[in-house]
């Protein structure tokens, strides 16, 4: 059994879904915190409560839906939906395009190799967030955003009995906390300040009737 306490811990596992992008939060951590390893992994949406439930990882960037029970949960934003696929299937002639524009359209939802090379061949359109296009963009694939498909949203969940005290502290730092406050304070006050310069004494002028009767 680990005797560690929650006040020493040094590292803070978080966990995120395909197409989130942690590196704003990253930075902001690793200037605010430095001695506090944040490790972070990709995990399949799929297997984001699993994580969680295992203790994989203290906090996981999300995609919604999600059974929040025994979770913490805080909604960040939505995900626009698009259709990607080669850059030689028709949807390639316009800006925009709505669900009814996929009629007779093989139309997959997961991203797999599988389904990524038939994406290629203009064989399937992959219906996806945008955010995870992007993210595995390739020149010979394109996305157009679809208009009526409902969208997705990201939320950061964590487990309500998880006690890792620097939690806290990256919500903190995702909902743009700043540095001023709790325990960002207490690492910068941590941090030894210099000590004052030392000044040369300057000779105090003595009072006038010290004087008097001295030649």
């Amino acid at each position: 059994m680990s005797t560690e306490q929650p006040a020493e811990r040094t590292a803070l596992r978080v966990g995120f879904v395909p197409g989130v992008t942690l590196r704003k939060w990253r930075t902001i951590w690793e200037e605010r915190f430095r001695r506090v390893d944040l490790d972070v992994v990709e995990v399949p949406q799929n297997e984001q409560r699993r994580m969680l439930d295992a203790g994989e990882a203290d906090l996981c960037f999300v995609r919604l839906p999600l059974d929040t029970d025994g979770l913490h949960l805080i909604p960040l934003y939505e995900e626009i939906p698009v259709a990607w696929t080669s850059k030689d299937h028709a949807i390639a002639a316009v800006d925009d395009l709505a669900l009814d524009d996929l009629d007779g359209e093989v139309v997959l939802t997961e991203v797999t190799p599988d389904a990524l090379q038939q994406a290629a061949f203009a064989d399937a359109v992959l219906v996806v967030p945008m955010s995870i296009a992007r993210t595995h963009s390739r020149r010979d694939l394109i996305y157009r955003p679809i208009t009526d498909a409902p969208t997705t949203r990201i939320g950061l969940a964590w487990r309500v009995d998880d006690d890792n005290p620097w939690i806290d502290e990256f919500i903190g730092v995702v909902r743009g906390r700043t540095a001023n406050s709790s325990r960002s304070a207490q690492e910068r006050a941590k941090t030894p300040k210099p000590a004052p310069a030392k000044t040369r004494g300057t000779k105090q002028a003595r009072p006038a009737h010290w004087n008097r009767g001295r030649r």
